[in-house]
């Protein structure tokens, strides 16, 4: 395929999956953030909201009007925004190093800020299970300067991976032995939960149990020689989107094969799938918000 074309097949799998067929384009839907992260689309208000991290703001793009506003500022730094079943947000505050949720009538409650009595490092995303429990990514990217957050020491001395228990609010410790925890996903049977290892250039899998504990640490996806992995989606066929920070967007099949790209301008930093058919591949990279209208649907960020 040609250098210009945006899709970039590598095995015939990406072509028979129809994985082609959507938008040829990347539409642009804002540009003027310093670094953009965390999308996430919410139904109920038919918005993206995302974070610019260094001008510790989240913006949001309007559906309806193509509007972009600020949804809050400041904003921690935030990083990574997902909803929980009961459609609020919950944010990955890097610079304030908490996990928060936002409330039906705005006020922010607190879900962790610390690991047995030591600061978190700089919590970057999350995932949340029906049930109500929460699991994060905790690097030190937003703690090594003073871009994405505030240069400081690590309390903890490691880069792991939490859960909070929904009944009690305690923090517990999920995954250690990771290099840089980053995008966390889990499964539609939550069964599987998925997390990206940026500076170890993989994507981990681990076993799900009933009481929120992990087993099984398998590797789902390796990256190219060259290429760090950010944050992960899947979509309905099973296959594992990721973005590939200098590297735009790579697709995997469910047996670990990398079999496309899509090709994007801008470093990929974070994706999430959304729209009313949840098909609309929404990119953030660099300065800019992009979609692409794909034939490819998405698994819903609320696992039911």
């Amino acid at each position: 395929m040609s250098g210009e074309t945006l899709y970039e097949t590598l095995d015939d799998r990406f072509l028979s999956g129809r994985c082609t067929s959507g938008d040829q384009r990347l539409e642009v839907l804002y540009d003027g953030c310093r670094w953009a992260e965390g999308p996430v689309y919410v139904p109920a208000w038919r918005q993206v909201v995302w974070s610019d991290i260094p001008n510790d703001r989240i913006m949001r793009w309007d559906e309806a009007t193509g509007t972009v506003g600020v949804f809050r500022q400041p904003a921690g730094n935030s990083n990574g925004n997902t909803l929980d079943p009961q459609g609020r947000l919950v944010s990955c505050e890097q610079g304030n190093r908490r996990v928060t949720r936002t409330e039906h009538d705005g006020t922010v409650t607190v879900l962790a800020e610390r690991f047995q009595g030591k600061r978190l490092n700089s919590p970057n995303d999350s995932v949340v299970r029906s049930d109500g429990t929460v699991w994060f990514s905790d690097p030190d990217f937003g703690i090594i300067s003073d871009y994405e957050g505030h240069r400081a020491e690590s309390e903890i001395g490691a880069c792991n991976l939490y859960r909070v228990d929904p009944a009690t609010g305690e923090v517990h410790l999920a995954a250690d032995g990771l290099d840089g925890p980053n995008g966390v996903i889990l499964s539609p049977d939550e069964k599987r939960l998925y997390v990206s290892d940026t500076r170890a250039a993989r994507v981990l899998a681990f076993d799900v149990h009933a009481d929120g504990t992990l087993t099984g640490r398998e590797v789902a996806a390796e990256a190219p020689a060259g290429v760090h992995f950010d944050n992960i989606r899947l979509d309905d066929a099973g296959r594992l989107w990721v973005a590939a920070l200098g590297d735009g967007v790579h697709c995997y099949d469910p047996d670990g094969t990398l079999i496309g790209r899509l090709r994007v301008p801008d470093r990929a930093s974070n994706i999430t799938f959304g729209g009313p058919k949840n098909n609309r591949l929404f990119i953030t990279a660099g300065t800019t918000l992009y979609s692409l209208l794909m034939s490819v649907t998405g698994v819903p960020r609320i696992s039911r």
